[in-house]
């Protein structure tokens, strides 16, 4: 890590901005790595109810995209309400942005030996939507029928790419994402820093999730205190979602940018 990247002085604030539920691990490495973790989830996950007749089946499909591990949660979700525990049929491919999301399918039992999980490896140097068309397209031929399962929100990059290829896409939104509320308690303890020079180190994942937090920190009136901080993010696009401070070759020092699994996360924090 470039020196200027971690605090000169002072504790080493890790603030972890995932879902809740995807952050406690990670948090527990950087606390034996010596640093402060602070869980404050930017987004919340909310499932979408479905009525069954409505519900699109993955065997209407040759291949079932799930854009994040959340959509592939919320969708297997829904199947099993609508349908019991049926296992995933045969001869239907599923894809993944990242290895992480395919070892997840793979982790439900739902998905046979036989079942091909198409994803990016471990050596690709992002895990996105164009990450993964690099490999569909690698195939020796793209499939017909795909069902892109994703939020309410998001980038749509994929699904336009294979229907400009001649593929039929269906859009299916399995949950939605809502800006969380943080307590007066956890922006206290976020202005206390903010108040002894503290400069926080910020994991972002998303755009609407930089979103929200910028949000957040505006309203409490800590806008200052958020263009001093340093960042962890995990695709370059978010790059745009910081402050301005951060941009161009001064601000270089206060960005690291890594593939989303906990592994390349920690050592974006960590690694000397």
């Amino acid at each position: 890590m470039d020196p200027a990247f971690a605090a000169a002085e002072g504790p080493r604030i890790a603030i972890l901005t995932r879902p809740a539920g995807r952050n406690e691990v990670l948090a527990g490495r950087l606390q034996g790595a010596g640093w402060q973790s602070c869980i404050l989830p930017a987004l919340e996950i909310h499932p979408i109810s479905v009525a069954s007749e409505d519900l699109p089946r993955p065997s209407d499909f040759d291949l079932v995209v799930f854009v994040s591990g959340n959509a592939a949660r919320q969708y297997l979700n829904q199947l099993a309400q609508a349908d019991g525990a049926a296992g995933w049929p045969s001869g239907v491919a599923a894809a993944t942005v990242g290895p992480a999301s395919a070892q997840a399918l793979r982790g439900t039992g739902l998905f046979g030996a036989n079942t091909t999980v198409l994803h990016p490896d471990d050596s690709a140097p992002t895990h996105d939507s164009e990450a993964l068309w690099r490999v569909l397209e690698a195939q020796p031929r793209l499939p017909a029928r795909v069902l892109v399962v994703r939020g309410t929100q998001g980038r749509d990059w994929l699904g336009d790419k294979l229907e400009a290829h001649g593929v039929h896409v269906m859009r299916h939104a399995a949950y939605q994402r809502r800006p969380a509320v943080w307590t007066p308690d956890q922006l206290g303890a976020l202005r206390r820093w903010a108040d002894t020079g503290v400069n926080a180190t910020w994991l972002l994942t998303s755009g609407e999730g930089a979103d929200a937090v910028h949000a957040q920190l505006n309203a409490a009136g800590l806008s200052g205190w958020w263009r001093r901080c340093r960042f962890v993010i995990t695709h370059p696009s978010l790059a745009g979602r910081l402050p301005s401070s951060c941009h161009g070759v001064s601000g270089s020092a206060m960005v690291k940018i890594c593939v989303p699994n906990d592994e390349s996360i920690f050592q974006a924090f960590v690694a000397a």
